[in-house]
């Protein structure tokens, strides 16, 4: 590739593409798609906030609009070609991925923190949870005896907390012992050990560590399309002065490119396989978990858009609101808006409407208006409710 920098507006293209944004959404989205849109993300971080619909739903109708969430659930949980692993945070990730986070189960921490302290302190009933998945088969936290000393929750300083029995399968999970076969109409969990439920060409595969260290590097480049050693390592939430040296190596062996953006302080690796599509003509609301917005200093870098989640903000202190999407138009994050799926009374509501400085509202409206009665129409709901709350609400209330 030429040394000369490349411009923010093709930077941007290229990550717009790799996350799927590049093309139009298919007319009748099926498995093909959500299987597709799952390998190229990479990994679909889980969320179960319940404001609007669980996070990981979300990112795949920015994507693909409606499609059919049952049969999301049977690619996962029934197709035997996805399971769930800590990756980013929790995760979807394709069935092959399970070698190459060996070395994130070996060293798994329980959360929250000190639980630890309590799988020490009752290892018989640690392992008895673990015989008795193994006597039983499946089995969720409820189907558990009650944990020793009358203890049934345990709790960090940021009052973070969960069920004793559920955290002691969710440390055999986390260690690679469990893996998860099905997720029940509440969402929870259903454990079996991870032999019965992995492939077993993956589960007897041992990737030696550093190798899957790169193998994860470029898969985060391909989902990226481009990204600093900082954007790249935080895709599997890699130390960065662990990844660096790694995507060295894979410039200099021409599996990644070593590029320079104009604007960005650091240089970039992109994929070879890396796309500018030269125009991106998407329309669409992005889940806080988006994996275009995690790294936030990419987000500033790439659309010049500051991002919070302010869910743990007190209400007080809320610039924007508790559960805000940004919106994405072309190729450029142009409205923020705060939503809540009202289901008693079967209402998208939009709580505040804020347009980004320097876009012109006229142009935002329509489309965003088009794209909230989509979503509500998926979502089951019978009508959009536009509080006057922000800068947008306004002209939203009168968009056709």
């Amino acid at each position: 590739m030429s040394a000369a920098p490349l411009g923010p507006g093709r930077a941007r293209r290229i990550a717009l593409a790799a996350q799927g944004f590049g093309r139009p959404r298919p007319r009748r989205p099926d498995v093909r798609h959500l299987r597709a849109t799952v390998r190229r993300l990479g990994l679909l971080q889980l969320d179960f906030v319940n404001v609007l619909i669980p996070a990981h739903f979300l990112v795949l109708f920015s994507r693909l609009g409606p499609y059919s969430r049952r049969r999301l659930h049977q690619l996962v949980y029934r197709d035997g070609e996805f399971i769930e692993q800590w990756a980013h945070e929790a995760s979807i990730v394709p069935m092959d991925c399970w070698p190459l986070l060996a070395y994130r189960r070996e060293t798994h921490r329980p959360r929250p923190r000190g639980f630890e302290k309590f799988l020490e302190r009752h290892p018989a009933y640690v392992e008895e949870a673990l015989e008795q998945v193994r006597r039983q088969g499946p089995l969720t936290a409820d189907d558990l005896p009650a944990a020793p000393t009358g203890i049934q929750r345990i709790g960090d300083r940021w009052g973070w907390s969960m069920g004793v029995k559920r955290q002691v399968l969710e440390a055999h999970f986390g260690r690679g012992l469990l893996a998860v076969s099905d997720r029940l109409a509440n969402f929870a969990r259903v454990y079996d050990l991870a032999q019965r439920v992995i492939d077993p060409a993956h589960y007897r595969r041992r990737a030696d560590p550093r190798e899957a260290r790169l193998e994860l590097l470029q898969r985060a480049a391909r989902s990226h399309g481009l990204g600093t050693a900082a954007d790249l390592a935080d895709y599997f939430r890699m130390p960065v002065g662990e990844a660096r040296p790694l995507l060295e190596q894979l410039a200099g062996e021409g599996r990644l490119h070593r590029v320079r953006v104009r604007g960005w302080r650091e240089p970039a690796f992109l994929h070879p396989r890396a796309d500018d599509p030269g125009r991106v003509e998407a329309a669409a609301l992005l889940s806080p978990f988006d994996p275009l917005l995690w790294h936030r200093p990419r987000v500033e870098r790439l659309f010049g858009f500051d991002y919070r989640l302010e869910i743990f903000v007190p209400a007080r202190k809320r610039r924007w609101g508790y559960y805000v999407l940004p919106f994405l138009l072309g190729e450029r994050l142009v409205a923020r808006v705060d939503l809540k799926a009202d289901r008693a009374g079967s209402q998208l509501r939009v709580m505040a409407a804020y347009l980004e400085r320097e876009v012109e509202g006229g142009r935002v409206a329509g489309p965003l208006l088009r794209e909230l009665r989509t979503l509500a129409g998926w979502l089951g709901l019978d009508n959009v409710a536009i509080e006057q709350r922000g800068d947008l609400a306004a002209r939203l209330t009168r968009a056709p």
